[in-house]
């Protein structure tokens, strides 16, 4: 099969672009050829703001290179894997006025909600779920700017008006929560499919020797940072904790650091690093607040055999099965949080048999060998729909 693969670069690597590199080397690896078109969003630092804004609802550059990618390399499906900001959704329009079928993977919120998290003053905010997201403009939810907010704002109400997310053959959530979501949202529920991330090669399961929690990711308020903090510092030192990451709570986590016995902050780490530390962690803690839409880090500690501390939220409780590959806990509630690492404490068996299902659950749902046969199932849905259409 011939696919061309569409996405945008971020400036500062991260989970989007670390699926997207996988994916595309395991579809390489089982002979498909795979064309990379990438734009990078480096280039929007170089354009005037009004240029900026014109592009996100309609990059007619972008439109150019897609069709003529398409005619160079006439590739049986396009996979976009992100199109915000500087692709734009005109590389939909593209795709169609060439005749090849579109999937789509919606790795965030941004087709629904101007800043594509859910998430405004601390809390979850559906405020613009199913309507026109003037509100988001109003709240300046996108970089605090309201006129950076409605330029979101125009690309999103442009393009339900246009009805391009129609153009898709097939969409991909990365779980069930997020699949509601989207449907709540507008997108035809009959288009959205669910695949989740996964995780390749395999670095194979840790011990969970070195008796500490481990938390990785960004240090910002959604991810649940202030929560974390606070109940360790409810814990006073009986487990240590060990954080890794960077972002806007640095500071308050190297203050934590030096305050509370016990809490560790590593900074960022290589994946080499992060795989060894979540090997030999007890658990990991995930303690987000808002509604992510899959969660990788979850199943990054299941491939080493480590249970998960997940807040009942979102994907983020759907990933983690509660009792079985890690425990639950109520969302920005530091005590509750403190009380099921305590369970754990008191109940090493548990722990343990926890430790076997949290790998179990890697090897049957989020290995390189299942995500393939998901895709491919996905790609002969959106052929047949492209085929379909023409016919």
């Amino acid at each position: 099969m011939r696919i061309l693969a569409l996405h945008t670069h971020y400036q500062q690597p991260g989970g989007e672009d670390q699926s997207f590199s996988a994916e595309v080397a395991i579809l390489r690896q089982r002979g498909h050829h795979v064309v990379d078109l990438a734009f990078h969003n480096q280039e929007l630092d170089r354009m005037p703001p009004w240029r900026q804004g014109a592009v996100t609802l309609w990059n007619q550059e972008a439109h150019r290179r897609v069709r003529e990618a398409l005619r160079a390399h006439r590739p049986d499906l396009v996979h976009v894997h992100n199109t915000f900001p500087l692709a734009s959704p005109a590389v939909v329009h593209a795709a169609k006025a060439e005749g090849v079928p579109v999937v789509m993977t919606l790795r965030n919120y941004r087709l629904l909600c101007v800043n594509a998290l859910f998430f405004r003053e601390g809390r979850v905010c559906e405020d613009c779920l199913g309507r026109l997201p003037w509100r988001g403009v109003v709240h300046g939810c996108y970089r605090d700017s309201r006129l950076a907010s409605l330029g979101v704002a125009s690309m999103l109400a442009l393009h339900r008006a246009l009805g391009t997310w129609n153009l898709v053959d097939r969409f991909i959530a990365l779980t069930e929560f997020a699949r509601r979501k989207f449907v709540e949202g507008g997108l035809p529920a009959e288009k959205i499919v669910v695949k989740p991330n996964f995780v390749h090669p395999d670095p194979g399961p840790g011990e969970g020797r070195g008796g500490y929690a481990l938390f990785v990711g960004r240090l910002s308020p959604e991810k649940g940072v202030g929560t974390l903090l606070r109940a360790w510092g409810l814990l006073g030192g009986r487990v240590p904790l060990k954080v890794v990451g960077d972002g806007p709570l640095a500071d308050e986590v190297q203050e934590a650091a030096r305050r509370l016995p016990g809490v560790e902050w590593l900074g960022r780490k290589s994946p080499e690093e992060v795989y060894a530390l979540m090997g030999e962690a007890a658990f990991l803690v995930f303690p987000s607040e808002w509604y992510e839409t899959f969660g990788r880090v979850a199943i990054e500690a299941f491939a080493k055999g480590t249970p998960v501390v997940a807040s009942r939220i979102g994907a983020v409780g759907e990933v983690t099965e509660d009792g079985r590959t890690g425990l639950h806990f109520r969302p920005g509630d530091p005590e509750d949080l403190a009380a099921k690492v305590e369970w754990l404490l008191a109940h090493p068996t548990e722990l343990a048999r926890m430790r076997r299902e949290a790998r179990a659950e890697y090897e049957a749902k989020y290995t390189a060998e299942r995500n393939y046969q998901l895709l491919m199932e996905i790609y002969g849905q959106a052929l047949e729909a492209g085929h379909r259409r023409r016919g």
